[in-house]
């Protein structure tokens, strides 16, 4: 019998004083049953920092072509495909053409160093790409903030993030390793 995800219920309080963006979001999350804690973090992390009245989470994992979250416009135009990982080149490709913005948050220490080595030059000509990874240390950090039922609070200013849960708080400091140029 195949495992069913496990859903888990978040209210996500995001303060952003550098977009000047500041929205409490009530969030279902399904929880794959091979996506990791940290992983799951992430995709709750990747929303707050791109939160937007039109963001959605999406299939996900579940789904080859659909990125982790999406924004559309309200005529249904893709504006913002995020993804979650180490992309091969050729989805990095699609994703770009499909999209107006595309975010990667890469992620998992030295096999992210290896695989942004590998195809940071096939990036180039991507204006609308931009590549974001965040380190071992935080994303395990906050792995362990994950349960069931979530009250973050996230506040981002100059570009660090703060994460709080029940009165823990990781600090975190996404690298931009690749800027997009047309936004």
């Amino acid at each position: 019998m195949a495992q069913k995800a496990t859903i888990y219920k978040v209210e996500l309080s995001v303060s952003d004083m550098d977009r000047h963006y500041y929205e409490t979001h009530k969030l279902t999350v399904a929880k794959h049953p091979s996506e990791t804690d940290e992983r799951l973090m992430l995709r709750i992390l990747a929303f707050a920092l791109n939160a937007h009245e039109q963001l959605e989470m999406t299939k996900g994992l579940s789904t080859d072509d659909e990125p982790d979250i999406w924004q559309k416009s309200l005529s249904g135009e893709l504006e913002l495909w995020v993804a979650l990982g180490l992309p091969s080149e050729k989805v990095v490709r699609q994703s770009c053409g499909k999209a107006g913005k595309v975010i990667i948050y890469s992620y998992g220490g030295r096999t992210a160093d290896m695989w942004w080595e590998k195809i940071k030059n096939s990036t180039t000509r991507f204006d609308n790409l931009q590549v974001v990874n965040l380190s071992e240390k935080n994303t395990s950090e906050l792995a362990k903030l994950a349960s069931r039922a979530m009250k973050l609070q996230v506040n981002i200013q100059d570009g660090e993030v703060m994460v709080s849960v029940d009165g823990d708080i990781v600090y975190v400091t996404p690298v931009k390793w690749k800027n997009n140029h047309n936004c």
